[in-house]
């Protein structure tokens, strides 16, 4: 973070020094809601939770080097204090236990404080921010993006999938005088939401990926959805440029719903797209290669990450390279030697043995399935003699949907000849994935939690087998795909 006294903090945020000796103290490090994390001359945000409540560790961040804590009532230490002011509305997780409205007020003071920083470095040294949004493949795309910019300049990006009202500011309060470019992930679980999103860090360039089902259980429809996601386009100046998905008709109907320049990309090929992939190949374990064009300019790109659904992902960072200013063939190279760089994302381990692991388990919603089941499918393709395994665990936050949703991914596991099925969890929807792929002719076990998986993969599989792991973020199945990387050092 750029440094700041706290009279300047409190001053921004609105709220009052209490047990504050100097108020011309600047804070020089970094903004930590964890106070195991805060180094010397940081800020702690005091954060009420659920289990635990920030402001009783408001004196051991102190302790460990914070200049003060941005809190909701006096610690008995140095602090900015926000009181609050009734519970709100706010509907992440963080708010749930939110009685008197301690959390909030803690978040939009926080929030307040980002969008102080970002606007001194918008102004006085030229950061740009650019805005990420979609509902699949948001956090692949973000560190396609910050790989492919940080080529030309400091780049900050949220790490792992740091992009609701929490992540988001803390993220931007990375940003330093030197910083270039902010790549922000927007995240929404209702219309406003990523509006909220764009005030906070106002987006110079906005990457719209896709609107599918994720979430559908919140929105009610794939309508609402993209008028959800939109709203971060609506947020970009006259002089901003919306990158759009040509592919998908949602997001490609956005063009209408912003004042800023539109760059259009196309995964398959469209002619009348600004970027496109032509001759896309796959290897043996579904890593892509294709050839960029920019607008009749082309370069062969050879990913390094897995699936060819990364191919979208790869020509959304690009047009953001090249909008900003990048050469074509700088932008391929960077493409080509970008590695995962999210943890439990497309991360894909071949044994001694030759087992190849896919650990996609960090999320899951029916879109991100599909592509997981196809980079499946093709990796065991290329082994005739060997099996392909799915160990899938619920998606969640379909909604009423969540059964229909899991019975159709059980018909797409049959559909792309996945030789077996393993179900983690025994709940309806569950049961229905495992119902529909058994009726689909696929081999189907359905097991009740981690431990009962791990020991039926270790049973089964052969020299050579290909596995995806995949669940939504809650269900923790990384730790079998962990379990079964193992396996190759012991």
């Amino acid at each position: 973070m750029i440094a700041l006294s706290l009279e300047q903090i409190a001053q921004a945020v609105g709220g009052r020094l209490h047990d504050v000796p100097d108020p011309s103290a600047r804070v020089t490090g970094f903004v930590e809601f964890d106070s195991r994390k805060i180094t010397e001359g940081g800020l702690f945000v005091a954060l009420p939770g659920a289990r635990v409540d920030g402001h009783d560790f408001a004196r051991t961040a102190v302790a460990a080097g914070a200049v003060a804590v941005l809190a909701a009532r006096p610690v008995g230490v140095p602090a900015i204090v926000v009181p609050p002011r009734g519970k709100g509305q706010g509907g992440a997780e963080v708010f749930s236990h939110d009685e008197d409205g301690s959390a909030e007020a803690v978040v939009e003071a926080l929030s307040v404080l980002a969008r102080e920083v970002v606007t001194r470095l918008s102004r006085d040294h030229g950061l740009r921010v650019i805005g990420v949004t979609g509902s699949a493949g948001k956090t692949s795309t973000k560190d396609l993006i910050a790989s492919v910019l940080s080529q030309v300049g400091p780049t900050v990006a949220p790490p792992g999938s740091f992009n609701n009202e929490i992540g988001h500011p803390y993220t931007a309060l990375r940003c330093e005088e030197e910083t270039k470019f902010l790549v922000a992930e927007m995240s929404a679980r209702g219309i406003g939401h990523v509006a909220h999103l764009a005030r906070i860090a106002p987006p110079q360039i906005g990457v719209e990926l896709n609107v599918g089902s994720a979430h559908l259980g919140e929105f009610g429809s794939r309508e609402n959805i993209a008028r959800a996601k939109g709203e971060l386009v609506e947020a970009l100046p006259p002089a901003g440029v919306a990158i759009l998905n040509a592919d998908d008709a949602y997001v490609a109907a956005m063009a209408g719903r912003t004042r800023a320049a539109v760059c259009t990309f196309s995964a398959e090929g469209r002619p009348d797209a600004d970027l496109r992939a032509v001759d896309v190949e796959l290897d043996d374990v579904a890593r892509a290669s294709f050839t960029l064009d920019w607008r009749g300019e082309r370069e062969r790109v050879n990913l390094q990450v897995f699936g060819a659904h990364q191919v979208s992902n790869a020509l959304a960072a690009a047009a953001v390279g090249l909008e900003s200013g990048m050469p074509l063939p700088q932008v391929a190279r960077s493409l080509s030697e970008h590695v995962t760089a999210s943890a439990h994302r497309m991360d894909v381990h071949t044994r001694a043995d030759g087992v190849t692991v896919i650990n996609d388990a960090y999320n899951a919603n029916p879109d991100s399935m599909r592509a997981g089941i196809a980079a499946l499918a093709y990796t065991a393709a290329a082994r005739p003699e060997a099996a392909s395994y799915a160990v899938l665990g619920e998606m969640s936050e379909l909604g009423a949907e969540s059964v229909a949703a899991h019975g159709e991914l059980g018909r797409e596991v049959a559909r792309y000849h996945i030789d077996s099925l393993l179900v983690v969890g025994e709940s309806p929807s569950c049961r229905a994935m495992a119902r529909e792929a058994a009726a689909g002719g696929v081999r189907t076990s359905v097991v009740p939690g981690l431990e009962e998986a791990v020991t039926q993969l270790q049973a089964r599989l052969g020299r050579g087998d290909a596995v995806l792991v995949k669940a939504s973020h809650s269900q923790g199945l990384w730790a079998v795909a962990q379990r079964l990387v193992a396996q190759d050092n012991s």
